[in-house]
């Protein structure tokens, strides 16, 4: 380099390296993206640099006019790309905006000739930046700005049955709505800390990583009642959250169970029945000892000294396939209720290896029935526990019915000595259910193994993903509506489905069940008769199933949808930089993707939506009352890569083989031609390869099914390494709930946060900073008048979020 006076040496060296480094970088990765199907613009901005550093290091401001052109066609490119998303933006400007002030700063005046041309462009050239920026940051193409009218009806219910939460999501309709009004619009941003309470369940050393507190705690009277993940029952004070009494069931966790976690339990009060089946103390194993078409004979009538013990329940579901019976006064086990309060699930399970099968979501409760699913370890191998369901006698805990999904005939019981369907379909999230129609509603997932489905039995398929509507007294089918056909992509329903009585324009009133699906798409069902109310036309999808597999040709496709407008392309690949950028597109061309439901490959699948789904277990709330639902839709793609047998992957499992713990990285899949591996699409840095947003909170007018407004939640404080609390939309795991004050609460996303929104137009109203993850869904209820709001904040393992052990609820100031 020139040694002229005024030139700095160690300014020009840093400015000359780091330039040709950028050049390099981008002419090699730039090749190789055209050379795959990408876009030309790297390769071409990389040779353009290369010139650029030629000249700066001749000290042409020549260098500078021509750094100033790439910095103005690259926001011509960028706008043409992503419009006006400031956060896919970002990453396109953000190192040439850097390294421009640089050049203003340090390098300009230095420069040889026409100085004042070199340093006029680049103030131009960032000028045109910064105002492109500032126009994207006011206009986000991914918001929807709409609002509803003012609230003018009161609240639906009143008096102590509104102040209880005596359900999962209040009412076993799944509405998640507090018909509460002393926190508004106008106040919750005085909500502060009312109490909190410690659980002091932690994370152990036998423990999975797949561990989380997803409870939602149920409220009767003046108790909350709730689990924590070792399914441990609590039982507080409502008012102060001072424990009244605990329950341990002792769970041994080991690290191959799928899941360590308790959603929430049930609630019963049968003193009102005078005419109940007696709960004997040895009827666990009632059913087997029947004969394969008969049902169990009923328990003898309700002595008087049994009639006051124990008529207010809590119904517990445990990870090793076991459900408690418990005094919601006492807590202690009901004595009379299966085997001493203990009812087995594993009972005539065809494989009873513990973790296998996990009751995680609190059973429905009838006057007359518990009914009760579970999960299935996913993907480990084809021999493992039925996902039946079966209807217990609420009281004595015998065995009523059952439905197996994956039996020729579902109702049919084992013979004695027998099982259930190997590997039946599963439902493994809260159900709903409507006592008018005495129909209780199941979300169905996929037989197992999820990702290759060339073995599976007619009968399999019948009954997988989709939504079961059986008769809760009897166990018989009402109807079933299937939301994906011959499932390769674990797209189960993986939510609460929500039931409501719709207005629609014409002024006629539906019964409609909403079913929210992983796919996006948010099924309208008649819930009578299971036809649809908004249509979901079949449409085409990608073929060409891996060897010995096959395709479904069609799927159906809401008109109700949060799916995605278009397929993914390169130009919606992210990076914190062009670097990973570019990284992200070449990564995304080297997959197999023809849009959504893209085939499982053993070249990589990019599976959009992921495997998470845009809607999980948390589902929707319903304010019944204005017909306006509030759902939380998230976006992260995954990546699927089948791994065809050989060595070091045994079609069927070694001696001692156990489960990964963990529903990502490599899932044996025995008995089927593949294993495969399941991990989010994400960049060598960590960071999710589609731009953002990755997740929203919404608002819908059930009257119209139109998304009124719909906005980015969450920040990158608690995912960066520096906490910065830029808003960019991040992904959730749990649900929303409204209030008749009109105020919509998540905990859920990313970061340690729990929210109120504005229901009429989603405006952020008061957000509280909590210790550790929220992914749980709260509730709200009163005592004496005052309003709560409770969220369980003790993180997700396998989410990333900081574990913990708190439960907080939060109240206006007294």
């Amino acid at each position: 380099m020139s040694r002229q006076p005024g030139w700095c040496p160690v300014i020009g060296a840093i400015s000359l390296v780091f330039l040709a480094l950028t050049s390099l970088y981008l002419v090699i990765g730039g090749a190789w993206l055209i050379a795959i199907g990408g876009s030309w613009y790297y390769l071409i901005t990389g040779l353009v640099l290369a010139v650029v550093t030629w000249l700066l290091y001749r000290r042409k401001s020549a260098a500078l006019v021509l750094y100033a052109l790439v910095m103005v066609a690259t926001a011509a490119w960028a706008l043409w790309e992503s419009g006006s998303d400031f956060w896919a933006l970002a990453p396109r400007s953000g190192v040439l905006v850097i390294f421009g002030v640089w050049l203003l700063l340090f390098v300009s005046w230095r420069m040889e000739g026409a100085r004042k041309l070199g340093m006029g462009s680049l103030v131009v050239a960032l000028a045109v930046w910064a105002g492109v920026l500032t126009y994207a940051h006011f206009h986000d193409p991914q918001t929807v700005n709409g609002s509803f009218a003012a609230a003018t009806a009161g609240p639906a219910e009143t008096g102590d049955s509104a102040a209880d939460w005596p359900a999962y999501a209040r009412t076993q309709a799944g509405t998640r709505y507090a018909p509460l009004t002393q926190i508004t619009t106008a106040n919750v941003k005085d909500l502060q800390v009312a109490w909190t309470f410690r659980t002091g369940d932690n994370k152990g050393p036998n423990d999975p990583v797949e561990i989380t507190n997803e409870v939602t705690p149920i409220k009767i009277g003046e108790t909350l009642f709730l689990c924590s993940p070792h399914q441990i029952l609590w039982a507080l004070d409502a008012q102060t959250g001072k424990l009244k009494w605990k329950f341990d069931p002792k769970l041994k966790p080991d690290p191959s169970f799928q899941h360590v976690t308790c959603r929430g339990v049930s609630y019963v009060d049968l003193s009102a029945s005078a005419t109940a089946t007696a709960p004997t103390a040895d009827n666990a194993s009632a059913a087997s000892a029947a004969a394969p078409d008969q049902q169990p004979a009923s328990a003898p009538a309700l002595t008087s000294a049994a009639a006051g013990a124990c008529m207010r329940r809590i119904y517990l579901p445990v990870n090793d396939g076991h459900l408690y019976a418990l005094d919601a006064e006492t807590g202690e086990l009901c004595k009379g209720f299966a085997n001493a309060g203990d009812l087995d699930l594993q009972h005539q399970q065809p494989v009873t290896t513990p973790g296998m099968y996990e009751p995680t979501s609190p059973p429905i409760i009838t006057n007359d029935v518990i009914v009760v699913a579970g999960a299935v370890e996913d993907n480990y191998s084809t021999r493992e526990p039925s996902g039946v369901i079966r209807g217990f006698d609420v009281r004595s805990g015998e065995l009523k019915w059952v439905f197996d999904p994956g039996a020729k005939d579902p109702n049919q019981y084992p013979p004695a000595g027998g099982h259930f369907t190997i590997a039946s379909p599963n439902s493994w999230a809260p159900a709903a259910y409507d006592p008018k129609l005495d129909l209780v509603y199941l979300p169905m997932g996929v037989t197992t193994p999820d990702i290759w489905g060339g073995n599976r039995t007619a009968e399999q398929e019948r009954f997988a993903s989709g939504l079961l509507a059986l008769h809760a007294s009897t166990g018989k089918l009402a109807w079933f509506y299937q939301t994906v056909h011959h499932d390769l992509w674990d797209m189960d329903l993986p939510a609460q489905p929500t039931l409501a009585d719709i207005t629609d324009v014409k002024g006629n009133t539906v019964p409609v069940v909403y079913a929210p699906a992983k796919t996006g798409n948010l099924f309208v069902l008649d819930r009578r008769t299971g036809a649809p109310v908004v249509p979901a036309p079949e449409r085409p999808v990608p073929q060409g199933a891996a060897a010995g597999d096959h395709v479904s040709p069609t799927q159906p496709f809401s008109g109700l949808t949060f799916r995605p407008s278009k397929d993914l392309t390169d130009a919606d690949m992210w990076g914190a930089t062009m670097y990973d950028q570019l990284v992200c597109r070449i990564m995304f061309h080297k997959l197999r993707y023809e849009g959504t439901f893209t085939p499982p490959s053993e070249q990589g699948t990019l599976v959009f939506p992921g495997n998470l789904g845009m809607f999980e277990w948390g589902g929707i709330a319903v304010d019944t009352d204005r017909q306006i639902a509030i759902a939380n839709p998230i976006a992260l793609p995954f990546v699927s890569r089948l791994i065809p047998r050989g060595p070091g992957n045994p079609i069927q499992p070694e001696e001692g083989a156990k489960g990964s713990g963990t529903e990502t990285g490599i899932q044996p899949q025995y008995g089927v031609p593949f294993g495969v591996t399941l991990n989010p699409f994400l960049s060598p840095f960590g960071l999710p390869c589609k731009q953002p947003a990755w997740g929203f909170i919404s608002a819908i007018d059930l009257k119209t099914n139109q998304i009124v407004w719909k906005q980015r939640i969450g920040t990158v404080r608690d995912s960066s390494p520096i906490p910065l609390p830029f808003r960019m939309g991040m992904p959730m795991l749990g649900g929303p709930i409204v209030t008749a004050g009109g105020v919509a609460f998540i905990g859920a996303t990313a970061d340690n946060y729990i929210r109120g929104f504005d229901v009429n137009n989603g405006q952020l109203l008061w957000q509280a900073r909590l210790p550790a993850g929220g992914q749980a869904t709260p509730m709200s209820y009163s005592v004496n008048g005052r309003q709560f709001v409770v969220i369980a904040a003790g993180g997700h393992g396998s989410f990333g979020t900081k574990l913990g052990d708190y439960v907080i609820a939060y109240a206006l100031p007294q």
